[in-house]
């Protein structure tokens, strides 16, 4: 990685003929493309087409795999085995990283989706096969993940497996104190000020503290700044943090 806070962004997210997101208009701003492959989201053409599109912008490629749960968008957790985990991920970073040669590219990171992030992050087990599943495949891919208080144990099981760890906050979400998103359902969980969300941009890329639900200071070690790219007020925001960001960085 290179110095200073990288964006990215989940992008490639539309299927068949139902459009999802706007990655044109996104695109030039980031640096990282989380892109769906096609268990959530994503088929064969639009992920061709989000690749293509990426690699016309020098924007990196990471594969964002989830579970096969079309219709609940990948948000909904299922049960299944390490076994299982590592066979969906083989899958998935498997086909994107095939549209990825196809044109001169390749995949390099890969960040679960939805509810396979959200479980990876609250069971240390499903960690472990993710990790797995990673090194397995190709041990020099890193993993995006979240930030929290405490990454000991997250840090602890990818050296195990000999990959490397992408540590990734949110300027738009609220935290509580050991570094998790608040809840959707809590008031305040989202922010919507475009103001707010470019100052928890640059608090993060200056290393500072947030603050957290409780009131607490929330220190996070971050890589990658998550943004959102899927309606008009998300793309201002998102060109607000890439300008705030390069004038911070002297770019």
């Amino acid at each position: 990685m290179g110095g200073g806070l990288l964006l990215n962004c989940d992008i490639g997210e539309s299927y068949g003929a139902w459009t999802m997101g706007l990655d044109a208009e996104v695109m030039p701003y980031i640096d990282c493309a989380n892109i769906a492959c096609g268990f959530h989201a994503g088929d064969p053409s639009v992920m061709r087409k989000t690749v293509a599109l990426a690699l016309s912008h020098n924007v990196t490629v990471g594969a964002h795999p989830a579970y096969p749960d079309l219709v609940g968008f990948g948000r909904r957790s299922m049960a299944c085995s390490a076994q299982e985990i590592q066979d969906l991920l083989h899958y998935q970073i498997g086909a994107l990283d095939g549209v990825c040669r196809a044109q001169g590219g390749r995949v390099s990171y890969v960040k679960p989706h939805g509810a396979m992030y959200n479980d990876m992050m609250a069971n240390p087990a499903q960690l472990r096969a993710v990790a797995e599943g990673i090194a397995r495949y190709d041990p020099q891919l890193p993993l995006m993940l979240l930030s929290m208080r405490n990454n000991s144990a997250a840090q602890a099981i990818a050296d195990e497996f000999g990959i490397t760890l992408w540590f990734e906050a949110f300027a738009d979400r609220a935290y509580d104190s050991v570094g998790r998103l608040v809840s959707r359902t809590l008031p305040g969980a989202v922010h919507h000020d475009p103001a707010l969300i470019v100052g928890q941009a640059l608090t993060l890329s200056r290393g500072q503290a947030l603050i957290a639900s409780d009131g607490s200071e929330l220190l996070l070690k971050v890589d990658t700044l998550c943004v959102h790219g899927d309606n008009a007020s998300s793309i201002a925001a998102v060109q607000r943090i890439r300008e705030a960001l390069s004038k911070t960085s002297g770019s």
